[in-house]
């Protein structure tokens, strides 16, 4: 289940990290970042480029998904079944509604897929427990990044 906290996360940083598995048993990641929280067990996600993804998930829909949160070093790890959303499937429509702000993307969104969330967990960087606060990460690592 989502907390508030882990909602949050996701929905200021939807570029979300999915692992599915190959018809090898290989892992298979790529980055998604269309996604969006429906409620405390269900996250969805649009279907643009993902071919491998969509094939994996129609013969093995188990995925885990990572989201980041680069400067407070917090993630969410998403583990649950994924299923595809074609556009002539029923579930499609009430699906699609929640992607009405992503302009431009929702045109060349092929399918939908929605993941029914098995387990959650916020992971914390090691930084928390020597004694940083995310303050001081986020100050730490806005002043690393913007000097790139």
């Amino acid at each position: 289940m989502l907390t508030a906290d882990m909602k949050s996360l996701i929905t200021t940083f939807p570029l979300g990290f999915v692992a599915s598995v190959n018809k090898d048993g290989t892992p298979n990641l790529s980055p998604k970042g269309t996604f969006v929280v429906l409620n405390d067990r269900q996250l969805a996600f649009g279907h643009i480029r993902s071919p491998g993804t969509m094939g994996n998930i129609a013969e093995r829909p188990t995925v885990e998904i990572n989201f980041l949160d680069v400067l407070a070093r917090k993630a969410v790890r998403v583990r649950g079944r994924a299923y595809m959303f074609a556009r002539s499937a029923p579930e499609f429509a009430p699906l699609f509604a929640v992607f009405s702000g992503w302009t431009g993307y929702t045109d060349i969104m092929k399918a939908v897929v929605r993941v029914d969330i098995e387990t959650a967990s916020l992971i914390l960087s090691p930084a928390y427990d020597i004694g940083h606060t995310e303050a001081q990460l986020r100050e730490q690592y806005r002043a690393k990044f913007t000097s790139l």
